[in-house]
């Protein structure tokens, strides 16, 4: 291709967790909103072989936190395809698979980790707000440099299947076909809700707390850590269900830390012979705090008109008796305990996930590529939103989890109903949105059958296809979470 390629971004130490990937250097690109940014990285992969009529590509787009390393996230999903419907959906012997990275993104693509041409320093909080549409646009560049005529089908998942609906309404060259001939949107909507919208908000809020985010300028090496992990664990419960952490976790308890079952990883309080009660209740208080104070000294204590008490049922405070019910026992409010804190296993999952969340992971980058989903609408400056919908003409799958409480069975059929040649298909599971990676195989059958049925998909498959190395699963993938 013309472009500049690379295959490294120093200024961004997260685009090497991406191996394999290439970095094309589009010359300039106008946002929706109207800017223009100049020397515009973006990362993509690809795997297989173009045909000389360019119109077996499979366009796989990448969720929120992973990048286009498919073989990481999605690889129960590759190896070959066959006739008769059977076999994996992402088959490089017959289809050229491309993956590129949306901006805003921290692997590779432009981004607030990626440098600014006209000062010489990363963007950091200055970068343009992307939209999904925006990203749809830059991609379709890249796409046609690499000689794509037309893509076969295109599947994503998460704010993934955000763009696999906006691609619906992109032509070919001539303008007289639609560039992507069928699509695979999974948990995603074709506009972004209220309620998700309000997590994402929550989300943004806990990194804006963060006293280390100052306004975006922090320094790479000391990121808002804290505001990142409350965001993260935030998104974590809205990837699952309730049944789902009841039946993983229920009220099961950490091993203590000094045995030898412990994980490394479990944050703990060191409590000794020497330590007075009010260190040992300070502690226990903070409890899962990263950066407690060992040493910091309580306030002072208020004067006695501001003494804290009790509403009574006038509104009047009543003061503090020194009982305290917990539980519906009376607990003395002086009581000391040398009891370390009980760490239940569902609060660890939690810590656990965020710490290793936060190893490969720019809050700049969570705060861009959330308010990029917030926008998504794919009615924006094309009309009414359920008019626009059904002016989706290609074969759509639109494929939901029973059990998702981001984006709700409810919400996605309601979508695949408007579309006059959609059709949906329920995943059944207890693991809410995550169930777009843990039930890879309900997930496969149902692309795989779709697939079968549609007559330019069949012609790819029954063409011979190009020797390629298998495929393995992954051990201790870095990006096995949402």
């Amino acid at each position: 291709m013309p472009f500049e390629c690379r295959t490294t971004q120093p200024e961004n130490p997260f685009a090497s967790l991406a191996p394999g990937q290439t970095i094309a250097i589009v010359p300039e690109f106008t946002f929706e909103s109207g800017h223009t940014i100049r020397e515009v990285p973006v990362a993509y992969k690809t795997w297989g072989v173009l045909n000389e009529a360019g119109d077996n590509c499979m366009l796989v787009c990448h969720p929120l936190s992973r990048s286009v390393d498919v073989e990481d996230w999605w690889v129960n999903l590759m190896g070959a395809s066959t006739l008769e419907g059977k076999g994996k959906v992402i088959d490089e012997t017959k289809f050229y698979i491309v993956c590129l990275n949306c901006m805003g993104s921290p692997y590779g693509s432009a981004s607030p980790l990626t440098t600014n041409p006209d000062i010489g320093a990363r963007y950091g909080p200055e970068f343009p707000l992307a939209t999904i549409r925006d990203d749809c646009r830059l991609h379709k560049i890249v796409l046609d440099e690499l000689g794509v005529k037309s893509v076969a089908i295109c599947i994503g998942a998460s704010m993934a299947g955000m763009h696999a609906f906006e691609w619906a309404f992109f032509r070919d060259t001539q303008g007289s076909s639609p560039f992507v001939k069928s699509i695979v949107p999974i948990s995603a909507p074709a506009k972004s809700s209220a309620w998700s919208m309000s997590w994402t908000e929550a989300q943004r809020q806990a990194i804006f707390a963060d006293p280390r985010y100052l306004d975006g300028y922090y320094p790479l090496e000391a990121p808002p850590l804290q505001g990142m992990t409350a965001a993260r664990m935030a998104a974590m419960l809205t990837y699952r269900t309730r049944d789902s952490y009841e039946r993983r976790f229920g009220r099961d308890i950490m091993p203590p830390p000094s045995s030898p079952t412990a994980p490394p990883s479990q944050s703990s309080i060191t409590i000794t012979a020497a330590s007075t009660s009010s260190e040992i209740h300070r502690r226990n208080h903070n409890e899962g705090h990263r950066h407690q104070n060992s040493s910091a000294a309580p306030p002072p204590p208020p004067p006695p008109s501001s003494s804290i008490g009790l509403l009574t049922a006038g509104g009047s405070p009543k003061p503090f008796s020194g009982t305290a019910t917990i539980n519906n026992q009376n607990t003395p409010a002086n009581i000391t305990s040398g009891h370390q804190p009980q760490v239940y296993s569902a609060h660890s999952y939690l810590r656990y996930q965020a710490a290793k969340f936060n190893e490969r992971f720019d809050a700049n980058c969570y705060i861009a590529l959330s308010r990029k989903m917030d926008a998504h609408d794919v009615s924006y400056n094309r009309g009414p939103y359920e008019d626009v919908v059904r002016s989706i003409e290609q074969p759509v799958l639109v494929i939901v989890i029973d059990s998702d409480v981001l984006y709700t069975s409810k919400e996605i059929k309601a979508l695949s109903e408007l579309l006059p040649n959609g059709e949906h298909f329920t995943v059944k599971s207890d693991e809410g949105h995550d169930g777009v990676l843990l039930e890879y195989e309900q997930i496969n059958d149902a692309i795989v059958a779709f697939m079968q049925r549609q007559d330019h998909i069949r012609e790819l498959v029954r063409r011979e296809g190009v020797a390629v190395p298998e495929k393995k699963t992954p051990c201790g993938s870095l990006f096995a979470s949402w």
